[in-house]
């Protein structure tokens, strides 16, 4: 069973662009739903938390699955 609701694959995009993805896709979650942000950019590991304190999201931390990196946000209200 995954820990998350909803997924967006980011592998292969390079700073800011998974932020800004995951950002446009939080806006459509309910409060409290986990977004599973996929990335391979290293960059993301600092950028998604920096975001997720700014903008009221709770980063839930990453997981490594083979070269991805998985970063599990729930989103704010």
């Amino acid at each position: 069973m995954r820990d998350w609701d909803h997924e967006i694959d980011c592998e292969g995009l390079l700073c800011p662009l998974p932020v800004l993805r995951a950002r446009k896709r939080l806006m459509a979650l309910a409060p409290g739903q986990v977004l599973c942000v996929r990335a391979t950019d290293g960059m993301a590991a600092v950028d998604l938390p920096h975001f997720c304190a700014q903008a009221g999201h709770a980063y839930l931390g990453a997981r490594d699955q083979g070269g991805v990196t998985l970063h599990l946000i729930r989103a704010g209200g």
